[in-house]
């Protein structure tokens, strides 16, 4: 009801939002760093990324479906099923009014998604969550638990009231290649991926949000990518219920939840006949056209 009453009084299709995050002194000594990386994480080249982000979309929008594996303890296993056009699926996000750029999203299919998500440490709203994992079954969550607390009835709860939003299920609304290499490099560095606001977080890495999708209320809504394409992955069969079931349509949240590139052992893209287009392995960007992207991981031990 919150998000009709606001669709009534603040119709999307009249506004936008940009919004940059700095850091502040009490941050502690990293503080003057930190400043000069928030900067420089914050006027990347937008052509570049334009340009390497269509590569992603080129790909992805020619597959069926997705598969995400995680590395080493790292559990993932997730089937992510995507729409089927001939048009694009998935919004080139660069730095028109999400900054910082870097992330190629869609809104999935939700029959057909399915598996376990597992992140080993994860900061979501100013909360840490150990061992965070969250299984789906035709894209709603079906399980879930963590290692924050002693009890698995404890575990639970924390991620009953602060994940879901006391909802028994919520849809996987999102899925994400974030492309921020260098707000990655530049996090582990410092030592400051707990405080990063979700902006920066959500592209160091593929994300998936449990609850609504991006286009939430906005659905009709027409949006396009640098290139003119309409971006047509809008709604889901949840959102799908807006007309008829509009109360059941949202859940009035959206948590991303971003899988760190050293977490990942790869991330491919899978075609109707079978065929499979890798487009991160071991951490690093393989599919071609993207290699600008790892420049960053050459800076550091991370990713390699």
């Amino acid at each position: 009801r919150a998000g009709e009453l606001q669709r009534e009084y603040i119709p999307e299709e009249e506004r936008s939002f940009t919004c940059i995050a700095f850091p502040v002194p009490e941050i502690g000594p990293v503080f003057p760093e930190l400043f000069r990386e928030t900067i420089r994480i914050n006027t990347l080249d937008y052509m570049l990324y334009r340009r390497v982000q269509q590569n992603l979309i080129d790909v992805l929008d020619t597959a069926d479906y997705c598969e995400i594996k995680g590395a080493g303890e790292n559990r993932t296993d997730l089937k992510i099923n995507l729409y089927k056009l001939a048009d694009p699926a998935n919004e080139n996000c660069v730095a028109d009014v999400n900054i910082p750029v870097g992330e190629v999203f869609t809104s999935p299919v939700l029959e057909g998604t399915e598996g376990l998500l597992h992140v080993s440490r994860a900061f979501l709203a100013g909360l840490e969550y150990k061992d965070l994992t969250i299984s789906f079954e035709n894209g709603m969550v079906r399980e879930y638990d963590c290692r924050n607390f002693a009890s698995h009835e404890e575990n639970r709860r924390f991620i009953y009231e602060n994940i879901l939003a006391r909802h028994e299920t919520l849809p996987l609304g999102e899925f994400a290649i974030g492309t921020n290499t260098t707000a990655y490099v530049a996090a582990r560095r410092l030592g400051v991926e707990a405080k990063l606001p979700v902006l920066i977080g959500e592209k160091m890495g593929p994300h998936f949000a449990v609850g609504d999708t991006c286009y939430s209320h906005s659905e009709e809504i027409k949006i396009y990518n640098p290139d003119g394409k309409e971006i047509v992955a809008r709604s889901n069969a949840m959102a799908d219920l807006r007309d008829t079931k509009p109360l059941e349509a949202y859940f009035n949240c959206h948590t991303d939840i971003t899988i760190p590139y050293d977490e990942l052992a790869e991330l491919t893209a899978v075609r109707k006949d079978g065929s499979r287009i890798p487009v991160i392995k071991d951490g690093r960007f393989v599919l071609p056209g993207c290699e600008e992207l790892n420049k960053a991981f050459d800076e550091t031990s991370f990713g390699k």
